[in-house]
């Protein structure tokens, strides 16, 4: 998925702003994975499940970050190709199948 300029322009100004507000330092966002995840979001399961998975991915990677176990931009994208990869099957397959044990971020 690529962003039209003005669609990452405001993108850009808003992020800013919330990163400026909630005083997060040094923010680098993934404005293409974050959309790119809420759109295969949206097509997989429905309604709202972009702002959930967009929600999710940042709480996986702020804990994986915070715990150490990665920098902020590789988990966030550890935790956006796991959404994918869960999107890629809709509402059926995930953790709770065969296949899936061990594969945590």
């Amino acid at each position: 998925m690529t962003l039209t300029r003005d669609e990452d322009s405001s993108l850009r100004h808003w992020s800013a702003r919330l990163i400026q507000a909630l005083q997060i330092l040094d923010l680098e966002v993934d404005h293409e994975k974050i959309v790119q995840v809420a759109d295969e979001s949206l097509k997989a399961v429905g309604p709202h499940a972009d702002a959930v998975s967009a929600f999710i991915v940042g709480f996986a990677a702020g804990t994986a970050s915070t715990e150490g176990r990665k920098g902020i931009d590789e988990a966030v994208h550890a935790a956006a190709n796991k959404v994918l990869e869960l999107c890629e099957h809709g509402e059926s397959g995930g953790p709770d199948e065969e296949g899936w044990a061990k594969r945590a971020q």
